[in-house]
């Protein structure tokens, strides 16, 4: 099993991959990655690839960094793994839990650890039910997400999540979990004042809260700004309202930081940064860069409190719980991001620059809604942005865009016909130039494509770009 071919017919012989059509992946073979360094992948062909989704939104500190090699290895010889049940404890649990609630601020007082977003927003359900349970309350067990959100894949994780293609299968989602409109300005609303649509998507959550009752309901769970739904960038006024609408309805607030926590949109967590104050927070990913799987929830004090002193025994918990291992490598990892100033440098030097650059991509043909977050962004390919036409669906215009963007050696993201990136932040401002360049010879080659295929607006005016 050596070639690329070989790796090929027993991958599609015995791997089965996450959200994949496995009769289409036969057809042509997995891509098949077998290293990288920095910001960068090589696939079996040699061919090397600009990464600018960081994995899976996840490689921070970038690949190929020795310091969480060398961290993980040394404690491996030390202490590889033991449980957190009956008991006890590890050293690294317990220093990573103190680093993080330093980190999410004076709100937070415990971690709990998981191994992936998935399994911390299980944890979320469980929490926050059984908290509601301890005062008394247990009737308040509705929880309030959002359409097109995602927050895992597992039964509760897909569930909380609001995409339909994932409740389709399964029949979910389970019971009181209900969701309401997500705050998608541009394409709901785009010729809306921008901040008086944040309030009215805000007013959507007490609207629910109103129809359910508020003695029903637990918490409403989001993601800072919206990830795998295809960036969806709330306006600035919209966290500050979902904040003063749980605070009115005593309901608690669940931020999902696993995208936008350690950094990536300039502050250790979104939250700070749209102006919202959680109770609890859901992590994984940056937290290690991806480097082993770790995942976790950080707990507020105004939880922790009931938990620790009213709860008893909280019945839940995974054998992979603070594995010594995992919280190792997050702490190197914290360190890396600390001493080269990362966080900081996505606020005022980085984020920035993006956001420059990347405003440029208005003048393209098929551009629309162009914007950009700290180190995500994302924009919808349209048939005529000028009279906000998008592309029928069934024409795949993103996976168009996305097969030439794989072609040119960039990774970049469909979420339908929506195009997304969030390169590792590591990323410098001259390898920004260069992925601005992929980007737009991507855009090119693609509106080549859909032109030649007649699907472009016959009446859209002709828009210059360079």
């Amino acid at each position: 099993m050596t070639t690329t071919s070989e790796i090929q017919a027993t991958d599609s012989a015995h791997y089965m991959h996450p959200f994949t059509d496995h009769k289409g992946l036969a057809g042509k073979g997995a891509r098949i990655i077998t290293k990288a360094d920095g910001i960068h992948i090589w696939d079996s062909e040699n061919k090397k690839i600009f990464d600018a989704m960081s994995g899976l939104w996840c490689v921070n500190v970038g690949y190929g960094r020795q310091e969480l090699v060398d961290a993980a290895t040394k404690q491996m010889q030390e202490l590889p793994y033991y449980n957190s049940f009956f008991q006890t404890t590890n050293v690294p649990a317990v220093k990573l839990a103190e680093r993080i609630v330093g980190l999410a601020g004076d709100n937070f007082s415990h971690v709990f650890f998981s191994s992936s977003g998935s399994e911390s927003n299980d944890t979320n359900i469980r929490m926050v039910r059984h908290y509601w349970a301890t005062l008394g309350q247990p009737e308040r067990k509705v929880i309030i997400s959002r359409n097109n959100a995602y927050h895992g894949s597992t039964m509760a994780g897909a569930s909380l999540g609001g995409m339909s293609g994932m409740h389709a299968q399964g029949g979910l989602p389970i019971p009181d979990i209900v969701h309401i409109e997500q705050p998608y300005h541009y394409g709901l609303a785009p010729t809306k004042d921008k901040d008086a649509f944040g309030l009215e998507a805000a007013g959507w959550l007490e609207a629910k809260i109103l129809e359910i009752g508020a003695d029903k309901v637990a918490a409403f769970i989001g993601e800072p700004v919206q990830g795998a739904g295809g960036v969806i960038i709330p306006p600035k006024t919209y966290w500050p309202e979902i904040q003063r609408i749980c605070d009115k309805y005593g309901i608690l607030l669940i931020c999902d930081e696993v995208i936008c926590g350690f950094g990536r949109l300039g502050k250790w967590f979104g939250s700070e940064l749209l102006g919202a104050k959680p109770d609890l927070m859901t992590f994984a990913k940056g937290v290690t860069s991806g480097y082993l799987p770790l995942g976790g929830v950080v707990i507020g004090k105004r939880v922790a409190d009931v938990l620790i002193n009213q709860g008893g025994e909280f019945n839940h918990g995974y054998t992979y719980s603070g594995h010594p291992v995992a919280c190792a490598v997050a702490l190197a990892n914290i360190d890396i991001i600390e001493s080269e100033g990362l966080v900081d440098k996505v606020l005022k030097e980085t984020g920035p620059y993006l956001a420059e650059r990347y405003a440029e991509l208005a003048n393209h043909p098929l551009v629309g809604g162009a914007e950009t977050c700290g180190l995500v962004a994302g924009f919808a390919l349209m048939k005529d942005k000028v009279n906000h036409i998008p592309f029928d669906e069934s024409l795949e215009v993103g996976m168009i865009c996305r097969n030439h963007s794989f072609a040119n050696g960039l990774i970049m993201r469909a979420v339908g016909d929506r195009m997304i990136i969030a390169p590792p932040l590591c990323i410098t401002k001259a390898q920004i130039d260069e992925m601005m360049v992929l980007i737009t010879e991507t855009l090119d080659a693609t509106l080549a494509d859909v032109t030649k295929n007649g699907w472009m607006h016959d009446d859209a005016p002709k828009v210059a770009y360079s």
